[in-house]
């Protein structure tokens, strides 16, 4: 039977699928529960199965607390890829939640296991294993998303549609920031949620950049539909002293040699999910932040400046529409943009598994292809900090 109906208005709403789709989880920190929430919510997708640890006890352990039955959780990601490929009730997809150095590995297990699969960032932790990522999820025709969760809220996607059909004009420069506070406590390496990030051979050779700057580069290269092409970065520990950066700062150059600033933190007191966008053009600006995520800032050189609201009608896309949930006053955040997420993955699975085609332009989810782009630019960043500032190639 299939998943998608027949017929498909594909610039209308998202079909209703026959069936809800199988999904596995690997991984058992926070986000993976907070990823479920908004797989759930989509109401296309039930959690089925996992490998919630290494640890074979807490590994069954994770059944009740994830309402599965305990042969259902397994104890590596090795054992759960090859059993739910034999059942004929396994897992359509899985979320990959784990640690950075996980990513490479597991991913690969499930691809080779003809399931599909949606990675946390960074994608892996080198060039060339992003690189095997991406052949192989082409060599097996699989559906790979890559959690650039902020590229899925509905005033994003009115930012890409804005820029798409030339609101702004020619773009001439894109700045974006990140900055969060947590890390400003001195004894905060000490919680066991933060070690690995701080941990080389868990994180990889950033820790501030591979976490939440991948999110700013993806976001302007997104927004802007201009890929960074290069840049001069310089890492820095501004708090207690840590084996990673905790705060870095780049000069950007994208394609057409449009300049740009990009820069993140974890050391700004006062914010939290500071993260701003701001694209301008020969005709116009975009201005977009996290914590205003409803709105988005338009102007029209020498008009006055528009306020677009998330919601229903009033001058938001067909395309954006089919992402919002509520009417315009009752707010949407970051649980609803991963909701958007997994309902483009819920969608592009669901198409792969009937064998259709669908149109390129009916998914805009990040893919495996944006998860290699944001490893090259942490290879970018690490090179050009490490020669003291000088220009490179991303």
């Amino acid at each position: 039977m299939s998943i998608l109906p027949e017929k498909i208005d594909f610039d209308g709403p998202f079909p209703r699928l026959s069936r809800r789709l199988r999904l596995g989880v690997v991984g058992g920190g926070r986000i993976s529960g907070m990823q479920a929430t908004a797989a759930r919510l989509t109401d296309m997708w039930e959690i089925t199965a996992g490998a919630f640890s290494s640890d074979p006890d807490r590994a069954k352990k994770a059944a009740a607390d994830w309402y599965l039955p305990q042969d259902r959780c397994y104890a590596s990601f090795q054992e759960m890829a090859q059993a739910e490929a034999k059942r004929p009730d396994g897992v359509d997809a899985v979320m990959i939640t784990t640690p950075n150095h996980v990513h490479f590995s597991s991913a690969k297990a499930f691809l080779e296991a003809g399931i599909d699969v949606l990675c946390d960032k960074p994608l892996t932790n080198e060039i060339d294993e992003a690189q095997t990522l991406v052949e192989l999820a082409r060599e097996t025709g699989s559906v790979f998303g890559v959690s650039y969760v902020m590229s899925c809220f509905p005033m994003i996607r009115q930012a890409r549609q804005i820029v798409e059909d030339g609101g702004i004009g020619a773009i001439n420069q894109i700045h974006v920031e990140f900055m969060q506070d947590w890390m400003t406590p001195d004894n905060v390496a000490d919680a066991p949620h933060v070690q690995w990030r701080l941990d080389p051979a868990k994180s990889g050779r950033t820790s501030c950049v591979g976490d939440i700057g991948t999110h700013a580069a993806h976001l302007a290269s997104f927004v802007s539909h201009l890929p960074l092409s290069e840049l001069r970065a310089e890492f820095h520990v501004c708090g207690a002293p840590k084996p990673l950066e905790d705060t870095f700062f780049a000069w950007t150059r994208f394609d057409n040699s449009v300049p740009g600033t990009l820069m993140a933190t974890r050391l700004a007191p006062g914010n939290r999910g500071g993260l701003r966008l701001r694209i301008f053009g020969s005709e116009g600006g975009l201005e977009w932040d996290l914590e205003k995520c409803d709105q988005l800032k338009f102007n029209r050189f020498g008009q006055p400046d528009q306020i677009l609201s998330r919601g229903h009608g009033h001058g938001v896309t067909g395309r954006v529409e089919r992402l919002v949930r509520t009417a315009r006053g009752f707010p949407e955040g970051i649980i609803e943009a991963w909701g958007n997420l997994y309902t483009e993955f819920a969608m592009a699975v669901a198409a792969r598994k009937d064998g259709r085609s669908v149109p390129l332009t009916w998914l805009d989810m990040p893919r495996v292809e944006q998860g290699a782009d944001g490893v090259r630019f942490i290879d970018a960043t690490v090179r050009s900090h490490e020669s003291g500032g000088d220009w490179v190639s991303v």
